[in-house]
């Protein structure tokens, strides 16, 4: 069986561990990483939309930062909202800060009933830096 190469970012691999995950994963020249939440540093969510959206993204780059990555980097986003009728142009007001410059990735956005007590959650899809 092969070992997976999997990426910690600073400061959280306890909470991985406890949750019994891997936030990324290096295969083939591609960075998977696992949904992000809007969770501080003790796994408790930010209680507002906005501050979760923008604590998933900082979480999502410190892993990215922890890969050699950048969100530039990145090919495919997937994200999750609870009541997306409801929180869908708020969240993505804020992702806009993060987004960067067109060409823009992949997106897919769905709608779900539960996400741990969170509600937004961003995986992403990147390209790894040659070498890496």
């Amino acid at each position: 069986m092969t070992t997976r190469d999997v990426v910690f970012p600073a400061g959280r691999q306890a909470l991985y561990e406890r949750n019994r995950y891997s936030p990324a994963i290096r295969s083939n020249g591609l960075l998977f990483v696992s949904g992000q939440v809007g969770s501080r540093e003790d796994g408790s969510p930010e209680p507002e939309l906005e501050a979760q959206v923008r604590r998933a993204f900082d979480n999502l780059n410190a892993i990215l930062a922890a890969a050699g990555c950048s969100f530039e980097d990145v090919i495919d986003v997937t994200v999750f909202m609870v009541d997306p009728q409801m929180n869908f142009e708020r969240a993505w007001q804020v992702a806009a800060d993060y987004w960067g410059m067109a060409p823009y990735p992949t997106a897919t956005a769905v709608g779900v009933t539960w996400l741990y007590g969170f509600d937004f959650e961003i995986k992403v899809i990147a390209r790894l830096p040659e070498g890496r």
